[in-house]
């Protein structure tokens, strides 16, 4: 049974959204991973804006860019 031209545009779709969203949460868990390695500010903010980004558009869940954030920031109070 031959796919219909519309199935076929949500596959392209949905696959290039696949790739995105992919692309984007390797780049939020990289973010997290440098900072724990260095607990540096600036590592931290940029942590921070690659959680918000995720969570602003639905990679993550909101509660779980807070809970992140959360714990990141505990690390920092701890190193201190």
């Amino acid at each position: 049974m031959p796919i219909t031209k519309s199935a076929q545009k949500a596959l392209r779709q949905s696959q290039r959204r696949y790739e995105r969203n992919l692309a984007k949460k390797k780049a939020m868990k990289e973010a997290i991973k440098k900072f724990k390695k260095s607990l540096s500010p600036g590592d931290l903010s940029l942590a921070f804006k690659k959680l918000d980004k995720a969570a602003k558009t639905h990679i993550i869940h909101s509660n779980k860019a807070a809970r992140l954030k959360s714990r990141l920031s505990k690390l920092v109070a701890a190193a201190k």
